[in-house]
């Protein structure tokens, strides 16, 4: 229920004024590069104030600045009719000021709280920056690593998925969203995004509705119970009907069945784009189709302004849809506590504050540390030692400082960005033995760039090899065809690696990678993602063994690229790949049908042993509960942290299951000889899947239960699920 004051504007609003409020458009008043073309802008932002002294924009977004957002609130509260105030929302995704890795790699800490805190951090620094409302987090699930805004998102899991998607909603939020720094959360992108075909950007969904509902709903609706108010819908169709204006979707099962009264705001256009799809024929029916659907708010097309007052003239959208929609704008607004305070997180001091730097740096670099995978280590060339050893310290992004931030990071101090050369040489105690040589450019060689790297190994005991992705290789609009490395940076690890000389290779990347050649056979690889402000310094701690590294893979790493869409929890096969025999098989010709690096997969500088797996009974009662057990030992030499995994397997079921599907994770850290009993409780809930009929529900039957390591190692144990 509405409160009176909204009900109350909403009787004294025009069409037009209603309409408005229903508008968000770029923040020209604030743009977040000010120097470009200065007499434009200037000229760009009167006209957007005209727009909210008019009462025709609801929403800006994607501006920043405390004191030019106090002048557009006081034009929207104290110079519009109905002083309605402006929500000001922007694209803060992984960090603003500071930032911190990209979500793909925070998600390899496998630490849903890490992911709160970086997000409280980022809302912190946002709404002193002005900034209300975030379109983040990104929540899709992404099967197929060709495709670039895998990046933005938690792996191929839903599991996984689900905890970093509620961890993040409530960091940005807070526990009151009407304090000053309570930064609304925005889901996206609703739905299936990271299901598009061949990994293509923008491109169709063809999906089956059972998969939809089990692997790519979930992370939204846990999102909206953990208490977003808005959501983002998708640019993709889903079965031929674009989701931003899918009524099934957004009103069917978003309104009806998920009971959500928050509000849908569509991504970049999408509206304008129903007619590129050939879903709609002009401007007038891809409005009337998208408002129709459900979508509440049109990003930047303008659309709803040009021609929602005419439809509902005409009668073909009703008054009452119109007020709907404008009604769930207005409770957004309360509920952050604009009219309280039009000028909350508008306060120029706060955001000349910089007393939360050193622990938000701090912060940023233990978030990039326990994003780090190391995925091999032949002959302990790990840990490097600080002092004795010579390091060559090779490669494209040993000095750059361009490719630190990742994608989507619009608001990045860039003065405090830290590179991996300073990194390392401040952990050193002996800067004499570290030399550098770039080797090759992001994409391209360097006169005599080889041969001076190559010089360099002969010399070093160690080479760290520092090659990856550039960073426009991942986020939007960036699908790729091969997950490789340049071939300028494939061709120097190649001459490196003849040397002889062991290699430590540092990825940095935005996605799995097909590995290949001296990169592959490397001694030691570690994946550094793109880890944010404090890159160097917590690439530093991981290769000097200040800290044992703890991340595991959020996604599979294949053995080619060819191989794609690939994860780990993939349905049964008929023909399944056996030992021993191949032909007529599930597996390509060339290789084998597994990951070159599983999900899951990561080690550390200690060993851990698992004892075999016990459960509380071999049967589950139907609303019963499983405890399930091991045993975790540290039996290396130094403190370590594991993530212990819970998988589970239904053996026969009405529709073909996983061969193995996450259901639980715990991250646990021990002493060297130290030993804790590690315990898992699984519930008939956590094993329902949508079956024929549409309807969600477990099945009696038996089941495998592995706790383990990774999705590809562990022993199972069997347990019956008893019928009701």
């Amino acid at each position: 229920m509405a409160s009176d004051r909204i009900e109350s504007l909403i009787a004294r609003m025009t069409v037009e004024e209603k309409v408005g409020q229903l508008g968000v458009f770029a923040d020209m008043v604030r743009p977040f590069a000010p120097d470009v073309n200065p007499d434009a802008n200037m000229r760009n932002a009167e006209q957007v104030l005209e727009q909210v002294r008019a009462g025709r924009v609801g929403s800006l977004f994607n501006g920043v600045g405390a004191e030019a957002g106090r002048r557009i609130q006081q034009v929207a509260v104290e110079e519009s009719r109905l002083g309605i105030p402006v929500i000001l929302a922007a694209d803060v995704i992984h960090g603003m000021r500071t930032v911190f890795p990209i979500p793909l790699g925070e998600a390899a800490s496998f630490e849903p709280e890490l992911a709160r805190r970086t997000a409280r951090a980022t809302a912190i620094e946002a709404t002193a920056a002005g900034i209300h409302w975030t379109y983040a987090p990104a929540v899709d699930i992404a099967r197929d690593q060709r495709w670039g805004r895998g990046a933005e998102g938690a792996g191929e899991d839903v599991v996984l998925g689900t905890a970093f998607a509620v961890a993040r909603v409530r960091g940005f939020q807070g526990d009151d969203l009407k304090a000053e720094d309570a930064l609304l959360s925005t889901p996206k992108h609703f739905a299936a995004y990271g299901a598009v075909a061949a990994g293509m950007e923008y491109a169709q969904v063809d999906i089956a509705p059972q998969t939809l509902r089990d692997t790519h709903l979930p992370p939204f609706k846990a999102a909206l119970e953990a208490g977003a108010l808005a959501l983002m819908s998708a640019f993709n169709d889903i079965n031929g009907v674009p989701a931003s204006a899918n009524r099934a979707l957004l009103t069917g099962l978003l309104r009806d069945e998920w009971k959500f009264d928050g509000v849908v705001v569509s991504d970049y256009t999408a509206d304008m784009e129903l007619i590129a799809h050939g879903y709609a024929a002009d401007e007038v029916d891809a409005t009337r189709k998208a408002f129709l659907a459900g979508l509440d708010l049109s990003m930047q097309s303008g659309f709803y302004g040009e021609h929602l007052p005419g439809l509902v003239d005409s009668g073909e959208v009703p008054m009452a849809v119109l007020d709907a929609s404008v009604r769930r704008i207005l409770q957004l607004k309360e509920a952050i506590g604009l009219f309280e305070d039009p000028y909350r997180s508008l306060d120029p001091a706060r955001e000349a504050d910089q007393s939360h730097i050193a622990a938000h740096d701090a912060l940023s670099r233990d978030a990039a540390r326990r994003s780090i995978v190391l995925l091999k280590n032949e002959a302990a060339v790990l840990p490097l030692k600080k002092h004795g050893q010579k390091i060559a310290l090779i490669g494209p992004f040993v000095q750059d400082r361009d490719n630190i931030e990742g994608c989507w990071t619009l608001f990045g101090d860039k003065a405090r960005y830290v590179t991996l050369e300073a990194g390392v040489r401040a952990a050193m105690d002996d800067e004499a033995l570290l030399e550098i040589v770039p080797g090759c450019a992001l994409e391209a060689p360097l006169d005599g760039g080889i041969d001076a790297a190559v010089a360099a190994a002969q010399r070093a005991d160690v080479v760290v090899l520092a090659l990856g992705e550039p960073q426009r290789y991942t986020g939007e609009a960036q699908s790729r065809v091969e997950l490789s490395l340049p071939a300028a940076q494939q061709a120097l690890a190649e001459a490196v690696a003849a040397t002889g000389t062991p290699v430590v290779v540092l990825l940095r990347n935005g996605r799995a990678l097909a590995l290949q050649g001296a990169v592959r056979n490397a001694q030691a690889i570690a994946v550094t993602w793109y880890l944010g402000t404090q890159t160097g310094p917590a690439v530093a701690d991981v290769l000097f063994g200040d800290y044992s590294p703890s991340a595991r893979l959020p996604v599979s790493f294949p053995l080619a690229s060819g191989q794609q869409p690939f994860f780990y929890n993939h349905p049964r096969s008929g023909r399944p790949e056996l030992p021993g025999i191949t032909e007529f098989k599930s597996r390509w010709r060339e290789i084998p049908n597994a990951a070159l690096y599983a999900f899951g997969h990561g080690i550390g500088y200690t060993t851990f042993d698992y004892a075999p797996t016990q459960l509380s009974a071999p049967q589950m009662e139907w609303n019963g509960e499983l405890v399930i057990s091991a045993t975790l030992t540290n039996t290396g030499s130094v403190t370590g942290e594991e993530v212990v995994q819970l998988y589970v397997h239904d053996r026969v079921a009405s529709r073909v299951r996983p061969v193995r599907e996450l259901k639980d994770f715990r991250k646990i850290s021990l002493a060297p000889g130290q030993s804790q009993q590690v315990q898992f409780v699984l519930n008939c809930e956590q094993l329902a899947f949508t079956g024929v009929d549409g309807v969600s529900r477990a099945e009696p039957g038996l089941f495998d239960v592995w706790v383990c390591a990774s999705s590809a190692n562990g022993e199972p144990v069997s347990f019956e699920l008893l019928a009701p």
